[in-house]
């Protein structure tokens, strides 16, 4: 087993290391080892306040304190660099990144390259040229409306110092925006059980120019995209253009390009293409 990579996953925006149980469950049938972490503050160390539950006190949930706040693109790059240490100790290590993971995955990343052999990014956000906010005032995103999530949004983020949304919420269209932006192919049932699996709340923290890809060290680093050809929440012509200024950062080092069909979600709760695609990695 000394030679088999650790699969090391890395979730995004308001979910956790509970999202992944399919694929490691798919992974483990392959013959492969998988970690799935949790970004501080979210898991078990999330906060789920008793205004969340039902029946929903809307005012109490807005002035409800967050254990994420003060959670910092450092203290994720923290964790995670502390998972791949323990795990570069049983051999190689695939660091895989899923949505705003991106972020930590990179900044892990430019610190620390000598601990992972691969980096994956599955639909997820890998700033080269610009930040986050910048790649958001460009045409490919123009399709993305932030807006359209209004209604879910809870309290004051400035005054929290954290982002919260009502994933909750039994409003229709609140709903089916929620659906069609992260998981239009999936059975309501389906999506209804994952949006269970969020948590409440979110950290602001997506880091800063200094936390885009760097050439001289995760440049280095061998790399794959898992594109997600209908992803409404980061579309293909997104996921395109970052794959294109990374090869353009380090035209010796290109990414390897794979799709996978599927929404934003899809692939965590119908696992076994994305799992093949993984497991093919391991032996590269």
């Amino acid at each position: 087993m000394q030679n088999q990579p650790t699969f090391v996953l890395v979730h995004g925006a308001f979910a956790n290391s509970f999202s992944f149980a399919p694929l490691q469950a798919e992974l483990a049938l392959l013959g492969h080892r998988s970690v799935a972490l949790d970004l501080p503050g979210h898991g078990f160390e999330a906060t789920f306040p008793a205004a969340y539950q039902a029946p929903q006190d809307l005012d109490g949930l807005a002035a409800a304190p967050g254990s994420i706040k003060g959670v910092m693109l450092a203290d994720n790059v923290a964790r995670v660099t502390e998972v791949l240490e323990r795990a570069k100790r049983n051999g190689p290590t695939v660091l895989v990144a899923h949505s705003r993971g991106g972020f930590t995955a990179t900044a892990v990343a430019n610190a620390r390259p000598e601990l992972i052999d691969r980096i994956v990014y599955v639909s997820a956000w890998c700033p080269v040229d610009l930040d986050v906010a910048g790649y958001y005032a460009e045409p490919e995103m123009a399709d993305v409306d932030p807006g359209g999530f209004a209604a879910a949004l809870v309290g004051n983020p400035a005054e929290l110092g954290l982002l919260r949304t009502n994933f909750r919420a039994a409003d229709p269209a609140t709903l089916d925006a929620f659906k069609q932006a992260f998981a239009a192919d999936l059975t309501d049932d389906e999506f209804r059980t994952f949006l269970n699996t969020f948590q409440p709340d979110e950290n602001l923290d997506a880091g800063t120019p200094d936390d885009r890809a760097q050439a001289a060290t995760w440049g280095r680093i061998p790399r794959t995209y898992v594109r997600l050809a209908a992803d409404a929440s980061m579309p293909p012509a997104v996921q395109d253009r970052m794959i294109r200024e990374a090869d353009a950062l380090t035209p010796d080092n290109p990414f390897d390009v794979r799709t996978l069909e599927g929404s934003h979600l899809r692939w965590l709760v119908h696992p076994k293409p994305a799992a093949e695609v993984l497991a093919s990695l391991a032996g590269n």
